[in-house]
């Protein structure tokens, strides 16, 4: 039987989405396996089983394609034909162009959310610390939301960067850059400052943190495991995942030391 709207429709219930969710998903499509309609049927499935109630989210990014001391021809950030990173995948930008989806204003911790809660999810992303308080990974917390891995690798889990930010450890690296934003009359530079996210916040972290906080967290009992098509799937809850993340990097942060 060739894997359907109807059939991931199934999967995706069987492992535990639920109308009205709040669902970040970061996905594989090629590890779906074969699918009749491709990347469009996934989103579709994944809108059936949300309902008309459920928001559907997903991390975009931004490849600026020069360096921050490069200023000249720089790309304006436009959010309206941005691509999402191509190291995200064709599901986050099939999604980035989907009818109805919104995109918050962050370059680079930028989201795209379909559906009831979008217009909140993404307004008013912060420029500073746009991980952080008020962003969208923190409304997803606060709205009970959930996390879906479709065949994803647990290193590319992008509320770990929440808990970063909200985590209590001492010596965080800070990475300071800018990026030419449309401006009133013309574009303008405008700096950002957040927590570095291109590599390990803190110094005393092992490399492969992300990965080993979402092993540890499945290993804990917590999450939910199952088959979308051929992908080995995993739902997370939100709040939950980040409190978990919270506490095992300050754990591991006082380990590192000692």
């Amino acid at each position: 039987m060739p894997t359907t709207r109807n059939s991931l429709g199934k999967d995706l219930l069987r492992l535990g989405v639920q109308q009205g969710d709040v669902l970040m998903v970061h996905a594989s499509v090629r590890s779906v396996g074969p699918v009749t309609g491709g990347v469009n049927a996934i989103i579709l499935a994944l809108l059936d089983t949300v309902g008309p109630a459920g928001t559907l989210i997903t991390y975009v990014d931004f490849e600026p394609f020069f360096t921050d001391t490069d200023e000249i021809e720089a790309p304006v950030f436009d959010k309206r034909i941005a691509h999402a990173a191509r190291d995200h995948g064709v599901l986050h930008e099939a999604m980035r162009t989907w009818p109805g989806a919104l995109r918050s204003d962050h370059p680079d911790a930028g989201v795209v959310a379909i559906g009831a809660r979008a217009e909140w999810i993404t307004a008013n992303h912060p420029f500073q610390y746009g991980y952080g308080d008020g962003s969208p990974f923190a409304k997803i917390v606060e709205a009970r939301g959930r996390v879906l891995m479709i065949g994803a690798p647990l290193n590319t889990i992008t509320l770990v960067h929440h808990a970063e930010h909200k985590a209590n450890i001492p010596g965080k690296r800070i990475r300071r850059y800018k990026r030419l934003m449309p401006g009133a009359e013309e574009p303008e530079w405008i700096d950002f400052e957040e927590f570095e996210t291109s590599d390990s916040v803190s110094k005393t972290l092992p490399s492969d943190y992300f990965e080993s906080i979402g092993l540890d967290y499945l290993a804990s009992g917590q999450g939910q495991k199952g088959n979308v098509g051929a992908s080995q799937s995993f739902l997370f809850d939100g709040p939950d995942f980040v409190r978990f993340a919270v506490n095992w990097l300050e754990r591991s942060c006082r380990a590192g030391g000692n």
